[in-house]
């Protein structure tokens, strides 16, 4: 296994060239590493959005510019992990939201530019996948026992989801989004925004507009 820290510069070039010497050859990368900043505005600040988009957005960044070389030279595929949030934001989630956001405009703009060169671009938009990300605070920190803040029937299981991931990889899928509530959110956006801007004035009116940031029991 090769560690890196996406927001190191020289990490993710030295993890691409240490799985080439291994393997001789990428065929896929999976830019995958992020967390969530959340709170209302007033009481975030610019180092919190900065913080947020170093790993959600410069850190895919990264990633892709150190694997693109080797990616053009197989001909293979490259997957973005976007989310539902990219499509639908949430009051007290501005930093998050506005990460996938950019990247799912990133995904939009470099397809049809990587498909010159014979590469495949996936973008992966979850809903609440049961993962560890709802169990990091603002400042990346992990907190193990910190208490799952959605109702388990919201959440799908890692495993199906990796198995639908996988599929939308293996068929080539442009964007798949992951999760049913998820497709509902996204259809949502689509063709009923007002209905999502009305449930956003009342989360914001009756819940403080944000999730809080997990805490150790």
């Amino acid at each position: 296994m090769i560690s890196a820290d996406v927001t190191r510069d020289e990490d993710i070039p030295n993890a691409i060239s240490e799985t080439l010497r291994a393997y001789g050859k990428l065929d896929i990368i999976i830019a995958n590493a992020g967390f969530g900043v959340v709170g209302p505005f007033k009481r975030l600040t610019l180092e919190d959005y900065r913080r947020q988009f170093e790993t959600n957005v410069f850190g895919l960044l990264r990633t892709l510019y150190a694997a693109l070389p080797a990616i053009e030279q197989s001909r293979g595929n490259v997957v973005l992990l976007g989310s539902v949030a990219g499509w639908a934001a949430s009051p007290g989630a501005s930093p998050y939201a506005m990460s996938k956001f950019a990247v799912r405009a990133l995904a939009n703009a470099i397809t049809p530019e990587f498909a010159l060169s014979g590469v495949k671009v996936t973008l992966i938009s979850p809903g609440f996948v049961d993962s560890n990300i709802r169990r990091v605070d603002n400042q990346g920190t992990f907190h193990e026992s910190a208490k799952e803040p959605i109702p388990a029937r919201f959440v799908m299981p890692t495993d199906k989801a990796v198995r639908q991931i996988l599929r939308a990889i293996a068929s080539g899928q442009r964007e798949a989004i992951i999760t049913g509530h998820g497709k509902a959110l996204v259809a949502l956006s689509r063709f009923a925004p007002w209905i999502l801007r009305t449930a956003s004035r009342r989360m914001a009116a009756t819940r403080g507009g944000y999730r809080s940031e997990p805490k150790a029991n």
